[in-house]
């Protein structure tokens, strides 16, 4: 029961930030794209720019703002996807960022707020021995 509340937030919170992003002249590519190393929520074009967004939505009563759940670990997955992602549509040469949309509702009221170059690519780690 608790998962399934959950997961209905979560897509609620996706769908008001597609919405969101449309306002303010985003046009989206893709919605839930998976890629080997991970889903990416939201990938747009916006003046010329990929922007790749992880959209993380909590109830104001959790505690936790939505992005301390954005982990060094997503961050990096999320670069490899989007690093995929270009490659595969032949978009390298697009500049890209990625954003985070941190969704949250108190009391039945949401609130949106936008972090632009939330993070930046992580180069792949290399072991040097």
């Amino acid at each position: 029961q608790v998962m399934a509340q959950h997961n209905d937030l979560g897509r609620e919170g996706e769908t008001r930030s597609v919405l969101y992003l449309l306002q303010r002249d985003y046009h989206i590519l893709e919605c839930n794209w998976h890629g080997a190393a991970c889903e990416i929520d939201i990938i747009a074009a916006h003046y010329g720019e990929i922007v790749f967004v992880e959209v993380k939505t909590r109830n104001f009563h959790d505690g936790t703002s939505p992005e301390e759940a954005v982990t060094s670990n997503r961050m990096y997955r999320m670069s490899r996807a989007a690093e995929e992602y270009l490659m595969a549509n032949r978009l390298q040469e697009f500049p890209f960022r990625f954003d985070i949309l941190s969704v949250l509702v108190k009391d039945g009221v949401w609130s949106i707020q936008h972090i632009k170059h939330a993070f930046f690519l992580k180069p792949k780690k290399r072991n040097p021995f």
